[in-house]
């Protein structure tokens, strides 16, 4: 199997999306690495007023988060850009994968889609993707 070209990094939420993105940095040192913030209408945590946040400024917000993280997690260089998209996180990024070679996604995101049911949102986007994944767990480390 080859090493991919271009690597997508599904960000699910902190601290694992950090490392995960340090993860596909190292692990595919030659891959255009992008990071994808997916914002769903239960993104934003209620104490902050997520759920009554405009659409449009809710993405702005997830962008900003995303080059925050890329920054601190990659610095500065050409290598890794970042995109923020609103979905559902288990149909957008499968359905962003496929301009990818690979994807790599933390273990979390089971919040409501784990209640509701019983998967995370890691387990609908392994599989749903048809690209390989890897789900990096930075615990087992």
């Amino acid at each position: 199997m080859s090493r991919p070209d271009r690597v997508l990094v599904a960000l699910l939420g902190k601290p694992e999306e950090s490392a995960a993105l340090a993860y596909a940095l190292e692990a595919f040192p030659d891959a255009q690495v992008t990071a994808i913030a997916v914002v769903t209408p239960l993104d934003g945590p209620m104490s902050e007023g997520g759920l009554l946040e405009r659409s449009d400024d809710r993405v702005a917000n997830a962008r900003e988060r995303a080059a925050s993280l890329v920054e601190s997690v990659a610095g500065e260089t050409e290598r890794v850009d970042h995109v923020a998209l609103e979905g559902l996180p288990g149909e957008v990024i499968p359905e962003c994968a496929a301009e990818y070679d690979h994807v790599v996604v933390g273990p979390r995101g089971s919040s409501i889609a784990r209640r509701v049911t019983g998967r995370g949102v890691a387990e609908r986007i392994v599989d749903r993707c048809e690209v390989p994944v890897t789900v990096f767990d930075p615990e087992a480390q």
